[in-house]
C-alpha cells in the first residue's frame, strides 16, 4: 500500500488567534480616539508659549517664557510687588542653559529700567533637545535666578 504524496498549496494568510478580533476593536477605538483628540486640538485655539519657569523674589517675581527644548524667542520678564514709585531699578535680564555635561555663561537679552514696577527683554535662544534653562536677573551686582525647566 503506499501513501499519497503531500498536496503542495500556495501560503495562505496566517492562522488568526481567538484573541485577534477584540485587539482589532481595540486598535479601532483607540485610532478614533486619536481622531477624536486631533480634531479638538485642531480646532483649540493655539496654547501659548510654554512657560519655563518662575522664580518667586523677596520684592517681586521673575519668569522666562519660551519654547523649552527648542529654538525660538525666550522671554524674561521681571515684576515687582510693591506698589510703582519713583524708585524704578535697573536690571539686566537674560537667561542660562545647561544639560548633564555642562552649565553654560549667562546669555543677556539687555538692560532696562522697570516702568510701573515691570520690565520684560526678548531674544532669540537657540537650544538642544537635551538642555535645561533658567531665567537671569543682576541687580546692582546681585544675581537672581529661577528654578531649571527641562523639556
Amino acid at each position: 500500500m503506499s501513501v499519497p504524496a503531500p498536496r503542495r498549496t500556495l501560503p495562505g494568510p496566517p492562522a488568526r488567534r481567538p484573541d485577534a478580533h477584540h485587539r482589532a476593536r481595540r486598535v479601532t477605538v483607540a485610532l478614533a480616539a486619536l481622531g477624536l483628540v486631533a480634531a479638538t486640538a485642531a480646532a483649540a485655539p493655539p496654547a501659548p508659549a510654554a512657560p519655563t519657569g518662575c522664580g518667586d523674589l523677596v520684592r517681586g517675581q521673575l519668569c522666562l517664557r519660551g519654547p523649552v527644548g527648542a529654538d525660538g524667542t525666550y522671554t524674561a520678564t521681571y515684576r515687582r510687588d510693591e506698589p510703582a514709585g519713583p524708585d524704578e531699578i535697573v536690571v539686566r535680564l537674560g537667561y542660562q542653559r545647561k544639560n548633564d555635561r555642562i552649565t553654560a555663561f549667562p546669555g543677556w537679552f539687555g538692560t532696562r529700567r522697570t516702568q510701573g514696577g515691570a520690565v520684560g527683554l526678548s531674544g532669540r535662544v537657540e537650544m538642544l533637545r537635551d538642555e535645561c534653562i533658567r531665567g537671569v536677573m543682576e541687580q546692582a551686582q546681585t544675581i537672581y535666578v529661577t528654578k531649571w525647566s527641562c523639556s
